[in-house]
């Protein structure tokens, strides 16, 4: 039986379901969302299209941009037990706060256990504007500070850096951060999108799908990227430490963070849209030697192109985070900002078709035995 059975550990190679919502082609280095090329997502649209498009299917016409830009901002507040829950929880990491977080909305949201289609959306539209609520306040809250209320006359990725900081975010710092949303939106079938579909084919609810994605994303092996690189560039220092970094890393044969991706073979295609953003950004902030450290490394890897070690897109991202001030701790949260609309779709995916999800194992335990009472043991 063993030798019959092929074992692909971590279902490499596995297609468990059909989806509409991303499509990766990993040899080719491309990425798209419900048809539409990443770059152009990138270069033309806002978050709150591409959140609409993954939710929806389609690009929102005027009115129904206008309809869901409403309901994300009527949806940027939490019950007033959920802030004591920070309160209380404010020494806890970031992404332990915004589990515990999720978990008591779903006992304090009306409507939270509706587990129809339309429910599903309602919730899951809420979650999306709930999340930076609660990463922004347990933020203010840690710091001795009161929570920043949110601002209605602020976009989605402009607001979650207002509720941070306090401050009106220049209009370089509201589209990175909007960039940097787009292209975390969604990725087909990671871990824990499929973590979250394994939840919805128990036909649970979309808050317990979001706090197992959460609970996975939390991770460093699935969230991680972003904070380790950036970890990397301080150990680095200078850019001309770079070339010797790398030498070092290879001939130990350890990994060099932020390159080589699960799916792409090539360049990731959302790195390039981050790398003009930190080029822009830590030259105008009159730090350019972050860039010049990540692309130190960029040059000293390029041997190694060939043998699928590409440059991804968490490997620009930490470095935006570090130019605005924002705690590391805080990375894989902004992380979850961006994936919530694309755990929204793979959730609405599994109910639409709904089956539990069962994968087997094969058994190489002990051949069969029998039992010794313990006196004879």
């Amino acid at each position: 039986m063993t030798d019959a059975v092929k074992i692909n550990r971590g279902l490499k190679g596995i297609y468990f379901e059909r989806s509409g919502a991303s499509d990766i082609d990993g040899t080719a280095g491309k990425l798209s969302y419900r048809g539409y090329d990443i770059n152009d997502l990138a270069e033309n649209a806002s978050f709150e299209e591409v959140a609409y498009l993954l939710v929806h299917g389609e690009l929102p016409t005027r009115a129904e941009f206008d309809a869901f830009d409403a309901e994300l901002k009527a949806a940027r507040e939490l019950p007033g037990a959920v802030y004591d829950i920070i309160r209380a929880a404010k020494d806890g990491h970031p992404m332990d706060v915004l589990r515990t977080a999720v978990s008591a909305l779903a006992a304090l949201e009306p409507g939270s256990q509706d587990a129809s289609e339309a429910g599903f959306i309602r919730n899951g539209v809420r979650l999306t504007a709930q999340i930076p609520v609660v990463i922004a306040a347990h933020d203010n809250i840690r710091n001795g500070r009161d929570p920043v209320a949110p601002d209605a006359s602020l976009g989605h990725a402009a607001n979650w850096l207002w509720m941070l900081t306090g401050k009106a975010p220049s209009a370089d710092a509201q589209r990175l951060a909007e960039l940097d949303f787009i292209l975390h939106a969604e990725h087909g079938s990671n871990a824990s999108s499929f973590a979250a579909r394994v939840t919805v084919g128990t036909e649970a609810n979309i808050h317990g799908a979001i706090v197992t994605a959460i609970s996975t994303l939390a991770g460093p092996a699935h969230g991680g990227a972003a904070e380790d690189v950036m970890k990397m560039v301080h150990e680095i220092g200078t850019p001309e430490n770079a070339a010797e970094y790398v030498k070092t890393k290879r001939k130990a044969r350890e990994a060099v963070t932020g390159f080589g991706h699960r799916v792409y073979r090539t360049e990731d295609p959302r790195a390039r849209h981050m790398r003009s953003g930190v080029e822009r950004l830590s030259k105008e902030m009159g730090q350019p030697e972050w860039y010049e450290i990540l692309q130190g490394v960029v040059e000293a890897m390029k041997p190694y192109a060939r043998h699928g070690l590409n440059v991804n897109v968490d490997f620009y991202s930490g470095v935006i985070y570090q130019l605005h001030g924002i705690p590391m701790d805080l990375y894989v949260p902004i992380f979850a900002i961006g994936r919530a609309p694309g755990w929204v779709a793979q959730c609405m995916e599994q109910v639409r078709g709904n089956i539990l999800i069962r994968p087997l194992t094969l058994y190489n335990g002990p051949d069969p035995r029998p039992f010794v009472a313990m006196a004879d043991r």
